[in-house]
Order: C-alpha cells, then sequence, then structure tokens
C-alpha cells in the first residue's frame, strides 16, 4: 500500500523541443528539465509520505516528457528490490502501482511459464503488473485481484495508463495542468490524493457546482475544479502525448429478474461461505503481521472469527505472524452512555474468539483534536464525525506496530444492509426466488405501504431530508428507485444566493441516474429487480466517495495502515450479486421482521457469537448530541465565524450564523450539527489548501 504521483508532457513534440533548448546562458536545457522534474517530485511526493514512508523512488524518461512518483509502504518483499517504480528495460516498460494483488504467486508462477522472456527481480506483488502487461497487453487488468491503483507507461507505444480497482478502494485523481515553461503546454498529473498536485502548480479552486448538485459524491469529479477522480472499474489511456480517453474493464452486473434461480437456500449458504473463507485467507498473506478492526457488528465480526477459524483449523499463518501467536483485533470506545458505544459487544466477541483486542477510548477531546487533520486526510467533507472515530482507529494498529488490518467495508453493499434499500426490496416481488421465499405476495403489499413512510421518519429523525415518495425524472429514469431519497438526504441548504443564479439547474438526483450509464439504466429498468438497482446505483457513489474514503483508505493511509477489504473481492461479489434478492433481505415469520443480510448472517454462523447472530443491523456513526461549551462546541465556533464563512464565497453567513449554537446541548438539533460539520471542514479545507474565494466571476 502505497503513494503514487505521476507527470506526463500533453505538449506537442514541437513545444516539447523548444521548451528543451537552453536558457539564460544553460548549456543542457534537458538537464535543466530533469532536475526540475524531480524536485517537483519530490516534494509532491512528500505530501503523501504519510502513504509510504519506509522508501520513495522515481523514474524520469530520458526526454522528460514522463515522470513516475513512488512512495512506499513495505508489506510484501521488505528488501530494497520490491521498491518502486518496477521496470521492463529491455521493454521499455515502467510501473508504479498503490495497494495489494491477491493470489499473485500463482499469478507469477503461471506468467513463468508464458512468459520467459521476462525475468522477475523481486518477490513483490505489485511486480506482476508488467509481467501481466507484456503477456495480455491492455487485458492485464482481468487478471488483477484486489485493491489497487496502477500507472504504467509503455515507452515503445507511447502509452500512458492509469487503472483503479473495480469497486475505488483505492484513490486515484488526475488533473490538467500548465507546464509552468511558458510554451502552452499542459501536462496531465494523476495521483493518490489532491495535496500531491500542489507542488505541481496546481491552484485550488472551489468546484461550486459539483459541491450544489454532488457531483464530488455521485459522479467523477470532487470539490475543486478541474480534479477527478478515475471512475472504479476503468482504465485511462493518453497515446502519443496527446489523446486521453476512459473506458471501463469491469461493471457491476446481475441477474434477470425473471429468471428462476434453481439453488436450494443450503447451496447459496455454502457458496457465500467458501467465497469468504477464501478471500479472508488470500488476505492474509503478508511479510508483516496482520490484524482485524473489530466493532460491535456482525462484518467486522465474521472477519475476526474467519481468520481464527484459518488458524486454529488450517494453521494459516496471519501475515509474518506464526499460528502460534494469537490474532490482534483493534477498536475504538465512545463513552457508553452515547448510544454509539459498541466496545462491549466487540469485547464479547474478541473474548469468545479467543483474540487479542486492544481498543482506544474516543471521548469529544480526542474527536475535537483530531478533527483538522482528518479532514486534511480526507480532502473532502462528511456529515458525521465517524471518519474522526476511524481516523482514530487507525491510530490504534500503527501504535501496536501493524501496518495491515481487515476491514468489513462493502458488506452492506453487497448483502444489503442499510434499511433504505427496504422499499425497493418491496417494489416488486422476487419472482427468481418465489419457491424459497418466506414473503408471500399479500404481506409483501402490506410492508410495502409502510416501508417508504418509515425510511422518511428515519431521515427526519437524523436531521436529513429524505426527499418525496413521487416519481422524480430521476427516480423515473432509475425505475422508480427510492434509495437515491436517502442517497441526497444530506444536501447542505447554506449556498449564498448569486449560486442559484450561476448553478439554476443543480438536482443530486439527477447527478445519480446520469452517473449510471445508458446500458446499466437500460438494465435497470429492463431486467434488474430494484433491489440490485439500488445496491448498483449505491456502489457507484456512497460506497467509494464516502465510505472507501472518509472511512476507508484516506483515515487509514494517513497513519500508515493498509486496509484489506474481503467483502469487495470481485470473486466473492460476483457470486453474491447473482443471488435473489430475498435471501439478501428475507422476512422472518417467526420475529415479524425483515432480516437484513440474511445469507451473509447464515454463512456466518459458526463463526460469530449468538448474539451477534441475532443482532439487529447498527450503523457506524459518532454520537450526535455533544454538550454547550465543550471541546467540539468550542472548534466549530472558532472555525464557522463570519470572516471565515465569507472567504469561502459560496456559503451564505446569514443561513449559517447562529448554526452552531443551534446544534449543541441537550436540545442540540441533528440537521444543525450535520450542517456545522459540513461547513467547519470547507473552512478547514479552505485553509489547508488555501483555496481561491468563489466568485460569479470566477464560475
Amino acid at each position: 500500500m502505497c503513494g503514487i504521483s505521476c507527470i506526463l508532457s500533453l505538449a506537442s513534440t514541437q513545444q516539447h523541443h523548444h521548451a528543451q533548448q537552453p536558457r539564460n546562458g544553460e548549456h543542457k536545457g534537458i538537464t535543466t528539465e530533469r532536475a526540475r522534474l524531480e524536485n517537483e517530485l519530490d516534494q509532491s511526493l512528500q505530501q503523501i509520505v504519510h502513504r509510504g514512508p519506509d522508501s520513495c523512488g522515481n523514474w524520469i524518461s530520458d526526454d522528460c516528457r514522463v515522470a513516475l512518483g513512488h512512495v512506499r509502504l513495505s508489506i510484501n518483499d521488505l528488501s530494497p528490490s520490491g521498491a518502486q517504480p518496477f521496470h521492463a528495460p529491455d521493454h521499455g516498460i515502467h510501473a508504479v502501482v498503490n495497494g495489494e494483488f491477491y493470489d499473485y504467486d500463482r499469478i507469477r508462477a503461471q506468467l513463468e511459464k508464458e512468459l520467459p522472456e521476462y525475468t522477475f527481480t523481486s518477490h513483490s506483488d505489485s511486480e506482476i503488473v508488467i509481467a501481466l502487461y507484456l503477456a495480455h497487453g491492455l487485458n492485464f487488468t482481468e487478471y488483477l485481484r484486489g485493491e489497487f491503483a496502477v500507472v504504467l507507461y509503455d515507452e515503445r507505444k507511447e502509452l500512458f495508463m492509469a487503472v483503479r480497482d473495480r469497486y475505488g478502494i483505492k484513490p486515484l485523481f488526475w488533473t490538467i495542468i500548465d507546464d509552468g515553461r511558458g510554451h502552452g503546454g499542459k501536462r496531465l498529473c494523476v495521483a493518490a490524493e489532491m495535496k500531491a498536485f500542489l507542488p505541481l502548480g496546481w491552484t485550488p479552486e472551489w468546484d461550486v457546482r459539483s459541491l450544489k448538485d454532488a457531483g464530488w459524491n455521485h459522479d467523477t469529479r470532487t470539490l475543486f475544479k478541474g480534479v477527478q477522480k478515475l471512475r472504479p472499474g476503468h482504465y485511462m489511456t493518453c497515446q502519443c502525448f496527446g489523446h486521453i480517453t476512459e473506458r471501463p474493464y469491469w461493471d457491476s452486473s446481475y441477474p434477470d429478474k425473471r429468471a428462476i434461480d434453481p439453488r436450494t437456500p443450503e447451496e447459496l449458504i455454502e457458496g457465500v461461505r467458501e467465497r469468504m473463507l477464501e478471500s479472508v485467507r488470500l488476505r492474509l498473506r503478508a511479510d508483516v503481521p496482520v490484524g482485524i478492526y473489530l466493532s460491535g457488528g456482525i462484518d467486522s465480526s465474521v472477519l475476526a472469527g474467519m481468520v481464527a477459524h484459518l488458524v486454529k483449523e488450517q494453521n494459516i499463518s496471519v501475515g509474518s505472524a506464526p499460528p502460534s501467536e494469537r490474532v490482534t483485533c483493534f477498536s475504538i470506545a465512545f463513552d457508553e452512555d452515547s448510544g454509539f458505544d459498541e466496545s462491549s459487544i466487540a469485547n464479547r466477541t474478541a473474548e469468545w474468539l479467543g483474540v487479542k483486542y486492544l481498543k482506544k477510548l474516543m471521548n469529544e477531546e480526542e474527536l475535537a483534536k483530531r478533527f483538522e487533520d482528518a479532514v486534511w486526510y480526507c480532502e473532502q467533507h462528511n456529515p458525521d464525525l465517524n471518519f474522526v472515530g476511524k481516523y482514530a482507529l487507525s491510530e490504534v494498529p500503527q501504535e501496536a506496530g501493524y501496518k495491515v488490518v481487515l476491514t468489513g467495508e462493502g458488506a452492506d453493499e453487497i448483502f444489503a444492509g442499510y434499511p433504505l434499500f427496504l422499499p425497493d426490496y418491496l417494489r416488486e416481488p422476487d419472482q427468481a426466488y418465489e419457491t424459497h421465499n418466506p414473503l408471500s405476495a399479500g404481506e409483501r403489499t402490506k410492508q410495502f405501504e409502510n416501508a417508504e413512510e418509515e425510511a422518511q421518519e428515519h431521515y427526519r429523525a437524523i436531521g436529513a431530508n429524505g426527499g418525496t415518495s413521487d416519481l422524480s425524472i430521476p427516480r423515473r429514469m432509475l425505475n422508480g428507485i427510492s434509495t437515491i431519497n436517502g442517497m441526497t438526504a444530506f444536501q447542505p441548504d447554506v449556498f449564498a444566493g448569486w449560486t442559484e443564479k450561476a448553478f439554476p439547474a443543480c438536482d443530486p438526483q439527477m447527478t445519480i441516474a446520469c452517473n449510471a450509464d445508458g446500458i446499466a439504466r437500460h438494465n435497470i429498468n429492463e431486467k434488474w429487480h430494484p433491489l440490485h438497482s439500488a445496491l448498483y446505483v449505491w456502489s457507484k457513489g456512497n460506497l467509494p466517495n464516502i465510505f472507501l474514503t472518509c472511512l476507508g483508505d484516506r483515515t487509514e493511509m494517513a497513519h500508515s495502515i493498509e486496509a484489506r477489504t474481503p467483502f469487495l473481492d470481485h470473486h466473492l461479489t460476483e457470486y453474491v450479486n447473482n443471488l435473489p434478492p430475498s435471501v439478501k433481505l428475507r422476512w422472518s415469520p417467526e420475529e415479524q421482521r425483515f432480516v437484513e443480510k440474511w445469507i451473509l448472517r447464515e454463512a456466518s454462523k459458526p463463526f460469530i457469537t449468538k448474539e451477534l447472530y441475532e443482532r439487529k443491523k447498527h450503523p457506524y456513526s459518532a454520537p450526535t448530541t455533544w454538550p454547550r461549551d465543550g471541546p467540539l462546541h468550542k472548534l466549530m465556533k472558532k472555525l464557522v465565524t463570519k470572516e471565515n464563512v465569507e472567504l469561502l464565497g459560496y456559503v451564505c453567513w446569514e443561513k449559517v450564523g447562529g448554526l452552531v449554537d443551534k446544534a449543541f446541548g441537550e436540545t442540540g438539533d441533528a440537521k444543525a450539527l450535520r450542517l456545522a460539520i459540513v461547513v467547519s471542514q470547507w473552512i478547514v479545507l479552505a485553509r489547508r489548501f488555501e483555496v481561491k474565494t468563489a466568485s460569479v466571476q470566477e464560475c
């Protein structure tokens, strides 16, 4: 798990040649340009050195048109031979990798047979990228299994290529910046975090349209103008320093809702269990110890249970730790009376499994101390303090000397774990599994009448706007699913009046609808069950852009922690996607309720406690009630001032002036708290990134 920063000249050959000519008495223009690139790349990598504190490397082409930079977190092959970039000098191929590839021992052995002309120079999993490219060309992406961002350059073909993993577990940003040489040339910059662009000539500006229509959350845009995310499951190519294209190499898919599934529930449960165990086993391979994040939920608990099972029953090592050493789990604890502390459940799970359990208390003062740094590392806002909790959680393994942890992100997205999915499950019958579905047609109709209203009550209780039950154009584009109401529930209504005139057509739900391409929308309207459609659109927005960002990579890598996500192994997800809806959300006649993630619970039953098997879903969140004049109240009062708000340029002070006081105290308003958190984060980002004040003239 590492950090990358790469530069590609987009100047024409003539522009580039002119830029290399000696200037101001210089005798060797190319030497000066190389020194400039090395200095820029070094400064860029220093911005993201937290991602790879163990070593730093770069490669610059002879003509100075391509520069690849890398900071390394040593996980596999701890020797110097595992340092990056990797090269195939006889073939003119160079590559840098951020992430992990699994099952690479088998892939490497196969490549050594099929590709005798290539000699591996390390035992790093990352090196298989070059060999796979030599063997399969652009098709090499389909052989990659894991979480990754890759940049590869083929000198002979003048082909620059960037690839992002299937679910967006690893970040990858790109932008085009003036090359600063005064000849009108541009360059494509690609990096693991946006802050890496700061030394390369990037001047951050707010993308107010993206903020208003939630493009930062639901498509490729970010909070900043001109900076985009490479889509999950896509690769970008730049051919001959000019033509940039982006294409998919993988996408989620679901079965035709009318096709009968002949398998029994027992077969399906065993199929999930087998693939889960394989996914966990593959992620225990490392040359350093591997730990586990453990909360009070089923997702992390089943990972801990499966690891304990593999160690005990199959004598498998947990990374470099021998099977004789106890598995180690990590957690944080909120105040017991907050209603959000799950550490007591996690502690009981750890005792039942016989694993070591380390936790850190996270009270209000500790959250406030970490707030601004957590925002800087996340590079975006989040209307919940849970991201600060996750930031603090990643300190625990770091302090214990661990670099790798398993984490439960992704389970709710593939197994339908969130309450907002229920109305879309009930929207149509599950024709594929009528024989094994305990929910009768009459009961489905009865339950559907209440589901959307219950969802609305949930949104109101947490201070969010869940939209309406009316079928808007975006919902009609997506077969009427209501999940997009929940996905747009936290749109901050604090924007300055001029933004309404400058951006009159902003509609976050339309952003979601348009983010799905035409093929996906056809499948949503004609082929897929509404539950699967809901899972699809969620996995394209909230999953990569919040849950795998603020609650994933960015808060983990801030402390040089590599988190591995077994639930997002594509061999597992492809199997789960093709299961009938009614084994994911299942009606229990005995309990008279819907059991979320039913098939995961059944597959996990041998590895978790009875308490967890029977427990209802509790989404991870930080407490939402905080006292007046406490550390968080004081912090936000200091941040949300008239001067700071006006420096943003796009926020109306009259709308936020009393927000902080309204948010705190025993009768604190939940919506006001979320808005105060968001505005505070914008102010932190404005300061840290030195963002220009937004104005109508800039738009």
